[in-house]
C-alpha cells in the first residue's frame, strides 16, 4: 500500500503522520499561530524532527461556520508558505489542505505533492480531473455540504453505511478520472453529531472493505473536548487516546497538531502488532 509522492514511494502499511500547518487566522486550535515565516519554519522543522512524513497546509478554515474566504486570499496564504516551506527543507513532503482545483494546481505546481479535499471534489467540479491531470495522491473526506451549513445537514439512517455507499461513489469517480493514488478519511466533525462521530469510530474497521488506506482526523476535536467537559487546549490526551483507537481499528495516517506524541502511538501500537 504505497502513494507517489513527487517520484518518491511512501508506503502507507506502516502507518504514517501528517503535521497540522494552518495559516489562517481563525482555525479551531491553532489559528493565528502561524502568521510569521520564522514561527511556520520552527513548527514545520520541529514536526519533521519529530517524525512526521507529510506537513499539511491549510489556508481555509473549515471549522463549523468558519466565514468564506476568497480563493485569491487562499492562494496568497498558502503558496508563500509552501515555498518556504520547501526551500528550507527540500525534501518534506507537502500536502495542501483545499477544496479548490486552481488553490491545489498552484501548489502542486510549487512543489507540494498531496492534495486533501475536505469536499472529495463535491465543491468544485474540475477538483478530480485536475488531480488526474497532476498524478498526485487524493485525500477524499466525507463531509455534507459546506462548512457553513454542515452542522445542519446531520440526518442519517445509517450514518456508516451512508458514508460508505458515499465513498464507493467517489472513488468510482475519481477512477473514471483516472486518480491513481486514493486516501480516505471519514471526515470526524463533518456534518456528523458526537454520538455520530463515535459511531464511525467505532465501526473504523469496516471502512477497511474499501482496500484504500484511511486518513483519521481527530487532533483536538470537540468529540473529543466536549465529551470531556474541557477545551481544545487540554484535549492532547485524549486525542492520544483517540488516535490509539484508530490505529488499531485500521488507520494508516493519523492528521494531527501534536506529532511527537501521534508518533509515540505509532511506535507502540507497532510493537504490540508484532507481538499479537
Amino acid at each position: 500500500m504505497t502513494i507517489n509522492c513527487n517520484g518518491h514511494l511512501v508506503d502507507l502499511t506502516t502507518p504514517k503522520v501528517m503535521g497540522i500547518l494552518n495559516v489562517t487566522p481563525n482555525s479551531f486550535y491553532d489559528g493565528g499561530k502561524f502568521t510569521e515565516d520564522k514561527k511556520r519554519l520552527y513548527q514545520v522543522e520541529k514536526m519533521l524532527i519529530d517524525g512526521a512524513s507529510f506537513i499539511d497546509v491549510g489556508g481555509y478554515s473549515s471549522k463549523p461556520n468558519a466565514e468564506e474566504v476568497s480563493e485569491k486570499e487562499e492562494l496568497q496564504r498558502v503558496i508563500p508558505v509552501i515555498q518556504t516551506i520547501l526551500n528550507e527543507f527540500p525534501s518534506a513532503i507537502v500536502s495542501i489542505d483545499t477544496f479548490r482545483s486552481e488553490v491545489a494546481k498552484q501548489s502542486i505546481q510549487n512543489g507540494a505533492a498531496i492534495i486533501n479535499d475536505i469536499s472529495a471534489g463535491s465543491l468544485d467540479v474540475n477538483m478530480m480531473p485536475t488531480v488526474a491531470q497532476l498524478q498526485v495522491p487524493y485525500i477524499m473526506m466525507h463531509m455534507k455540504g459546506t462548512p457553513q451549513t454542515m452542522q445542519s445537514l446531520t440526518q442519517y439512517d445509517n450514518v456508516v453505511k451512508e458514508i460508505l455507499f458515499y465513498f464507493s461513489e467517489k472513488v468510482a469517480q475519481a477512477r473514471y478520472h483516472g486518480i491513481n493514488d486514493l486516501i480516505i478519511d471519514p471526515g470526524f466533525g463533518f456534518a456528523k453529531t458526537l454520538a455520530q462521530n463515535f459511531e464511525v469510530l467505532g465501526k473504523l474497521e469496516l471502512f477497511q472493505m474499501l482496500e484504500l488506506p484511511l486518513l483519521i482526523g481527530v487532533s483536538r476535536k470537540s468529540m473529543i473536548h466536549k465529551t470531556l467537559a474541557t477545551t481544545s487546549e487540554m484535549a492532547l490526551n485524549g486525542t492520544t487516546s483517540l488516535n490509539t483507537i484508530a490505529l488499531m481499528k485500521g488507520a494508516n495516517i493519523l492528521r494531527v497538531h501534536d506529532v511527537k506524541e501521534a508518533v509515540e502511538c505509532v511506535k507502540l501500537y507497532q510493537t504490540l502488532s508484532y507481538r499479537l
